[in-house]
């Protein structure tokens, strides 16, 4: 087999129509043991629709989908006791408590009682919820019912976890929680693919493949795909960011921007445009707090690239 162990997860020439929308195009990715891989890009590039397909709840048009060395397309019965899909709106039961509802899940794989109690002991410290266990699902907030719907998957120790949007609307120290469960699996030589809206979240990834219009534009590691990024990026904040993003857009070198927070990320085509465009600033008369170059967000990454490509989002 040479020195690099079979990847857990691989994905060849992958392809997914709806008439005529082209859903997924040629998709082609591995995910090794213990490693957490993210599919980013905004609604409609094709990451629920691949998480799908990988589960077993969707046919291909085409291509092939091996997890843990089983067929998935030809054996999709077998690879689901090998894997986990977390969609995004898992299916809890409300009328159960937080253990009953983990008891269902282990049951169903037929776990032995002291393996799965055990588990579900550790994670549910892990995701500070202990306290919590003879609560009903129902009654949990939307950060504590992602937390349970992520032990109800891992309860039974997949060898892989699929999760799709797992944070999205679920609150900051919630979501740090979900992660450190997360890194734990990690340990366990897990392998995961993650969908993921946020961009910070995306940071946390080893690997990201970054899709469009559901294609890959990029596979790599945040750092190295930071690093793919032509020229700087600027910070500016002001007391009207607005104002601010329609004066830098016209500015010389300006090649894109993004407001963000109470100021605005401005990809220009070389760190010397900073001086340039703080005097512009000035003899307008702008009011600004602060100007300074920063290391991109995985965000302005896609920004840049899009433009780089020709194929603007709509904003």
């Amino acid at each position: 087999m040479g020195a690099h162990a079979a990847a857990m997860i691989e994905v060849s020439a992958l392809e997914k129509h709806f008439g005529a929308l082209k859903a997924v195009a040629d998709l082609s990715f591995a995910v090794q043991a213990g490693e957490i891989f993210g599919l980013v890009g905004p609604d409609g590039a094709g990451k629920t629709t691949t998480l799908r397909m990988l589960a077993g709840v969707m046919q291909p048009d085409a291509g092939s989908i091996v997890i843990d060395g089983i067929d998935v397309r030809a054996l999709p019965e077998q690879a689901k006791r090998h894997v986990s899909y977390m969609p995004q709106r898992f299916g809890l039961y409300e009328d159960l408590t937080v253990d009953e509802n983990i008891r269902f899940y282990a049951d169903l794989f037929e776990m032995p009682s002291q393996v799965w109690r055990a588990r579900a002991d550790t994670m549910l410290a892990a995701a500070d919820m202990t306290p919590f266990r003879q609560r009903l699902a129902g009654q949990l907030s939307g950060g504590m019912k992602q937390k349970l719907g992520l032990v109800c998957s891992l309860v039974h120790t997949p060898r892989v976890l699929l999760l799709d949007e797992p944070t999205t609307g679920v609150d900051p120290v919630s979501r740090r929680e979900f992660w450190q469960i997360l890194y734990s699996m990690r340990a366990e030589g897990v392998a995961m693919l993650i969908s993921t809206a946020y961009l910070d979240e995306a940071e946390r990834c080893d690997r990201l493949a970054l899709l469009h219009a559901g294609a890959m534009m990029y596979c790599d590691t945040p750092a190295g795909l930071k690093a793919r990024m032509p020229g700087a990026m600027l910070e500016i904040s002001a007391t009207d960011p607005r104002q601010l993003l329609d004066f830098v857009r016209t500015l010389p070198g300006v090649q894109g921007v993004l407001l963000v927070g109470i100021g605005v990320h401005i990809h220009v085509d070389s760190r010397e445009r900073l001086a340039q465009i703080e005097a512009a600033l000035a003899a307008k008369g702008m009011a600004v707090t602060g100007i300074a170059l920063v290391e991109p967000t995985i965000e302005d990454l896609f920004v840049a690239l899009l433009e780089q490509t020709g194929s603007r989002e709509p904003a």
